[in-house]
């Protein structure tokens, strides 16, 4: 890894984009740590103060005419923090979303209450109603099949610290599955509590492993638990 971060000539700080860590860069693909409240690509409301948009400026180093961008691998939700990876090359897009059900995905949350029990897998069906809200269901024809990971890493009477392992990628899986333990991320307003003296949504994607698209070598990208979760504990 090191030896292709020698090779590799990243583009002058004052393009450094803003909300976004830079963990790692080579020719093929770019990993980031973005910040929470902001999205990953644009919406309807939102075009440039986005992950994708700034990386594509990033890359470019301010040349409009160039042809370098990022390409979309994955998302997170415009609330939770974490890893990012996204490709440099069309090819390297095309090698990273087949392989992605293999990789691995680790994610902290820090939900209300404690866990019945300390480690388990949660498995359901889930599916999506009118207004996009994701919800579990036992038929198997209802839904797509959602399993997720768990083990309990710190906890209070109040709250406790998980450790997530997305087994599948379903959309906004991890917080649908601890509503449904009785354990709400902290900060949900979709499918928790609303409540006073919590600022954002408490979940973050904390390492991610991958296979390199043309080296084939094995990578680990891993971020620390964010100090505001800790606080809470």
């Amino acid at each position: 890894m090191q030896e292709s971060m020698k090779q590799f000539k990243r583009p002058p700080k004052r393009y450094q984009p803003k909300g976004l860590t830079i963990l790692y860069e080579d020719r093929d693909i770019i990993v980031v740590d973005k910040v929470n409240g902001l999205l990953t690509v644009s919406s309807e409301k939102v075009r440039d103060k986005t992950a994708y948009y700034l990386l594509n400026e990033y890359v470019r180093k301010g040349n409009q005419k160039s042809k370098r961008r990022v390409f979309i691998v994955h998302r997170l939700d415009k609330d939770t923090s974490g890893v990012i990876v996204f490709a440099k090359n069309e090819k390297a897009k095309r090698y990273l979303q087949e392989e992605w059900q293999s990789f691995n995905k680790k994610y902290y949350a820090l939900v209300h209450g404690t866990m019945p029990q300390k480690e388990g897998v949660i498995t359901s069906y889930l599916a999506e109603n009118s207004v996009h809200r994701i919800y579990s269901v036992t038929d198997p024809k209802k839904g797509k099949l959602a399993k997720t990971g768990y083990k309990v890493l710190k906890e209070s009477s109040r709250y406790s610290l998980l450790e997530i392992d997305l087994l599948t990628g379903r959309k906004n899986q991890i917080r649908v599955h601890l509503v449904d333990k009785g354990c709400a991320v902290a900060g949900d307003k979709k499918y928790g509590v609303k409540e006073k003296g919590i600022k954002r949504l408490m979940l973050h994607a904390a390492s991610l492993t991958i296979t390199h698209p043309f080296s084939k070598e094995k990578m680990t990208f891993a971020t620390k638990v964010p100090a505001y979760f800790e606080s809470f504990i």
